[in-house]
């Protein structure tokens, strides 16, 4: 692939180191409060909270009511990302980088945006598009459809922009829109993202995977 004309963060795993704690609250703490044992692992990472509970409610059935979930996690994420998470090591660099280059930078989240607002007030961070799967009237990720949206707003097609995804749900949904997936797995759990393009460990793998690129085609 040529240089990006964008890059589409997903914000959980990657932007913020998110995932880990969401997978311990959820085990301990969420799943057991609704009724919910022995979910397999990876099942429903990347997946948009509000979908969670539909897919666990056909699959296990629950205790709680919709409502109830929601208000569950919502109580959780603000003291999830007020207090606890914390920024990629060298994220405003990146950012500032890309830009130098002429690159647009675009967040792209299964989190509501009351949540991704916490997030990027906390840390300060400005993007050209902030996406949510609530923007949607389609299912989320791992459907392509809302990095098909994020490239849209951003005036590309999905194929002229690059996708940074720590989840599997998260890398099918960017492989089949189209973009050029890179895979970043930032969290304990083994992970297949053997659909990304590419798969990098580490923040400076990352740099140099989104900053050494040929020229970038022209915006259509």
């Amino acid at each position: 692939m040529q240089e990006p004309n964008a890059v589409l963060f997903d914000m959980d795993g990657v932007i913020v180191n998110s995932e880990d704690f969401w997978v311990e609250l959820e085990e301990e703490t969420i799943f057991p409060e609704v009724g919910v044992e022995d979910i397999g692992d990876n099942e429903i990472t990347g997946m948009n909270f509000r979908e969670i509970y539909d897919y666990l409610d056909a699959e296990y059935g629950t205790d709680v009511t919709k409502a109830e979930f929601v208000a569950l996690y919502n109580e959780i994420a603000e003291d999830l990302y007020g207090e606890h998470v914390s920024l990629m090591d060298g994220f405003h660099d990146l950012l500032t980088d890309l830009r130098a280059e002429g690159t647009e930078v675009a967040l792209v989240s299964s989190s509501p945006h009351h949540w991704i607002e916490i997030v990027t007030d906390r840390f300060d961070l400005e993007f050209e598009q902030v996406v949510s799967a609530d923007d949607i009237d389609a299912p989320g990720k791992p459907e392509p459809a809302i990095y098909e949206y994020a490239a849209g707003l951003l005036d590309y097609r999905a194929d002229e922009c690059a996708a940074v995804e720590d989840s599997e749900h998260g890398v099918e949904s960017a492989a089949r829109a189209g973009t050029y997936c890179v895979g970043y797995p930032n969290g304990a759990k083994e992970l297949d993202l053997s659909m990304a393009d590419v798969v990098v460990s580490s923040p400076a793998e990352l740099r140099d995977e989104l900053l050494t690129r040929p020229a970038r085609t022209e915006r259509r």
